[in-house]
């Protein structure tokens, strides 16, 4: 799970970064649409002036964190359709704070920085509402942005970006900084409750398979994911079984992903059985998510085809 979050002044290139992340099939949260949707909300025509006025009042009234808070669960529900999600328009220190209480090193921070010029020329091209036309506007929303705690979040960011060259530089440095970040496979670990089972034990069968997991519980049913192999790996070729689960690995193959069943009993016991989708008790429904990385590459790290008993055409990573 990975929260990636920009921050910057404004026309510095957030937006563009977030477009990025979208075009790479990340769901993108834009926190100034929180705001945007509160000024339509009270029935104000979108200016930078309102939307400048309704975003202090939201700080005042609910906290400087206040759009944080209230991005949150759109957060938490994103994060259930990839693992990663992409946060647009971070504004300050409190934003940051709150971010970090709820998800930790999971979290983060990447400044982009853009000259004035180019920022004001931006905005004249992009001709939105709500943004400046002059230089004394783009200053005057500078400063109320940096008395947010914008200057305390930049001054603590993970990562800074230059964006005062070509687009396609630009768009570039974004990409790969994301692909840095992305895990190339997810697991996706669903299961339901039954009243005759200890939700305790069937935590602890997903954690022996997956260490890494964060586990969510919803009502009867457990949802997690994991972005690291490399136990489950290490059971395949503990139990000798690389060849079984290579053909349930093929088998469970539905376009860019992997479906196979796992018996929770055994898990609990970290020995990998795979099973029917209708076992007896609801099997462990574990879905892999390839990206960037092919089904053969996948195959060969994970359980690679066997002579003799020994691995043929093992890679060490996907």
């Amino acid at each position: 799970m990975k929260i990636i979050a920009f921050v910057g002044l404004p026309l510095s290139g957030k937006s563009t970064a977030s477009r990025i992340a979208e075009e790479m099939g990340i769901p993108v949260i834009v926190m100034g649409d929180v705001v945007r949707e509160e000024v339509e909300k009270r029935g104000l025509e979108l200016t930078d002036e309102n939307a400048g006025r309704v975003a202090s009042e939201l700080r005042q009234k609910e906290g400087m964190d206040a759009i944080a808070k209230r991005c949150i669960p759109i957060v938490k529900k994103k994060l259930q359709e990839r693992g990663v999600v992409v946060i647009d328009g971070i504004r300050g220190i409190a934003e940051v704070e709150r971010f970090r209480s709820v998800f930790g090193d999971d979290f983060i921070l990447i400044n982009i920085e853009a000259p004035d010029e180019i920022r004001l020329e931006r905005a004249r091209r992009r001709m939105r509402d709500d943004d400046v036309r002059t230089m004394d506007e783009l200053r005057n929303r500078d400063r109320r942005e940096l008395s947010w705690g914008m200057d305390e979040a930049i001054k603590i960011a993970d990562i800074t970006v230059e964006n005062s060259g070509d687009l396609d530089e630009f768009e570039k440095k974004i990409e790969d900084l994301i692909k840095h970040f992305l895990p190339r496979v997810e697991v996706e670990i669903e299961t339901e409750i039954h009243p005759t089972e200890d939700a305790d034990k069937v935590k602890k069968s997903i954690l022996n398979l997956f260490p890494d997991a964060k586990i969510d519980f919803v009502k009867d049913r457990v949802l997690a994911r994991s972005s690291d192999l490399s136990k489950f790996r290490e059971l395949l070729r503990r139990q000798k079984i690389l060849d079984t689960a290579r053909n349930m690995f093929i088998y469970g193959k539905e376009g860019n992903k992997i479906v196979v069943y796992l018996n929770k009993q055994t898990a609990f016991i970290s020995r990998v059985n795979f099973a029917e989708e209708d076992a007896l008790l609801s099997p462990l429904k574990v879905t892999f998510r390839l990206f960037d990385v092919t089904m053969e590459r996948f195959l060969d790290y994970l359980s690679p085809e066997t002579k003799d008993g020994r691995p043929v055409r093992e890679v060490d990573r996907i």
